[in-house]
């Protein structure tokens, strides 16, 4: 009876462990992919805490018009590796409070590849292409800043830059004394341990009958 209350519970934690596992090889992965060329790393200015709320509202856009561009170099191109690598560290956005509270685990880590969409946005100005469609985004933030009366807020991580060669990663010693990061994590545990513990059992084979 002992052994049948504790599988549910060995389930969830060895979800949770697998989920964990699956998370830190896709960020390893992507760190893996930065192209050829110098590995110096160049530096990015910083972000305010309330130009985050909003940069992170059109980061799809900016992240979009950049991989279109035809005419880079390098620099544009490692800090826009640079943007994406973090984003996968910081579980693509997807954590409660990541962008708005200070308090939260994957706070610093969205100042990281927020800072970076906003550099690559502004460099995106200079190029012959792309400037038009940046120049309007740019418009945008601008005008969603002051209507949202966001320009003066700030928190702890707002006057950190951050470099090309140092990975923000988040603080998972946090987790459990963040309430809404610890919540979603264990439902996706949990959602992952169901999707394995389905998977097997419409996978075993049906034991065939004796005639």
């Amino acid at each position: 009876m002992k052994n049948d209350r504790a599988r549910p519970l060995l389930l969830t934690a060895l979800s949770a462990a697998a989920f964990f596992c699956v998370v830190a090889g896709s960020a390893f992965a992507h760190s893996r992919s930065s192209d050829g060329g110098s590995h110096a790393g160049l530096d990015i200015p910083e972000i305010s805490h309330g130009e985050m709320a909003v940069m992170s509202d059109y980061r799809g856009r900016i992240i979009g018009l950049a991989s279109r561009a035809v005419e880079t170099n390098e620099p544009f191109r490692r800090v826009l590796n640079y943007a994406e690598i973090q984003y996968s560290y910081c579980l693509w956005g997807r954590m409660p409070g990541s962008v708005t509270d200070e308090e939260s685990p994957f706070n610093e880590c969205a100042h990281a590849y927020l800072a970076a969409t906003k550099a690559v946005l502004l460099s995106m100005r200079e190029m012959p292409r792309e400037a038009a469609a940046a120049g309007e985004i740019i418009s945008a933030v601008d005008a969603d800043m002051v209507r949202r009366g966001l320009a003066l807020i700030s928190c702890r991580f707002s006057g950190e830059a951050f470099n090309t060669a140092d990975i923000v990663k988040p603080r998972w010693s946090g987790i459990p004394f963040h309430a809404a990061s610890m919540a979603s994590l264990t439902g996706l545990a949990s959602l992952f341990g169901l999707g394995v513990f389905a998977l097997r059992r419409f996978s075993r084979p049906k034991a065939q009958s004796s005639e």
